[in-house]
């Protein structure tokens, strides 16, 4: 089996999960990159090799169990295991002309589509790349979560944590629970399963508004994912530190 680490990022063909990717080729990890569109995976792995990178595309809807599995059947055929995962694929739902989630007017519709997708797609992933995991000497998990997450922070009427947003937040801070319990489960074991908050960073995700670029909202992703052996594991972290709960 090759020496070569693999990383597969889920939602990797643009904005912070496509600077993951190419943080992490840039370290010399082989790169595979999980979207739904097909026409962008094909033009970001395309990007990622001009720059370098071994990279090549998985087709990935988060949201699918075949499809999840159906991932994990190529990473095994293309690298035999997988040494690093990072669940980066998100989406907020739809949301007021000011970035708002109104909880006394919300869809449940659209609260089931984000935790579909936030919360369910990485439980999903995870299980289907848990045996690929196993297989490697240093398996590391990140979940890239949000710092609305915080329910500290959420809660502190002096602290800005933004709009309000009844269905995005919510499925972030259900997203902490679970890497938490993921933690949990696999203490002593060698997989180190962390959450990591990028920050407000210019997507299309964030209609381009925030203070941050795409390469420095997935340095906490970068770090996490290249862990050292007995490195922390269940944390919550951003740049500047760990995240209170």
């Amino acid at each position: 089996m090759s020496e070569t680490k693999t990383a597969l990022v889920t939602g990797a063909n643009k904005g912070i999960g496509y600077e993951i990717a190419a943080g992490l080729g840039a370290l010399g990890y082989r790169v595979a990159v999980g979207a739904r569109d097909r026409a962008r995976l094909d033009t970001a792995v395309e990007k990622l090799r001009v720059v370098g990178v071994d990279a090549f595309g998985v087709p990935l809807d988060v949201t699918s169990d075949r499809s999840a599995t159906a991932a994990a059947e190529l990473v095994e055929r293309q690298a035999g295991r997988l040494d690093v995962l990072v669940n980066n694929a998100g989406i907020s739902g739809p949301t007021g002309p000011d970035w708002t989630q109104d909880p006394s007017a919300l869809d449940l519709d659209v609260v089931r589509a984000v935790v579909e997708t936030n919360v369910l797609g990485v439980i999903r992933v995870t299980n289907a790349m848990l045996p690929l995991l196993r297989r490697s000497a240093s398996p590391r998990i990140v979940n890239v979560s949000s710092s609305v997450a915080s329910l500290t922070r959420q809660a502190d009427p002096d602290i800005d944590v933004g709009p309000i947003m009844a269905a995005y937040a919510p499925s972030k801070t259900f997203l902490n629970a679970v890497t938490v319990q993921y933690a949990r489960r696999f203490a002593g074991t060698g997989i180190l399963i962390n959450a990591a908050c990028p920050g407000l960073v210019a997507t299309d995700f964030t209609g381009f508004q925030g203070p941050r670029t795409p390469e420095q909202g997935a340095a906490t992703a970068i770090r996490l994912a290249t862990l050292p052996d007995g490195g922390p594991t269940g944390s919550f972290v951003e740049d500047a530190g760990v995240i209170p709960w």
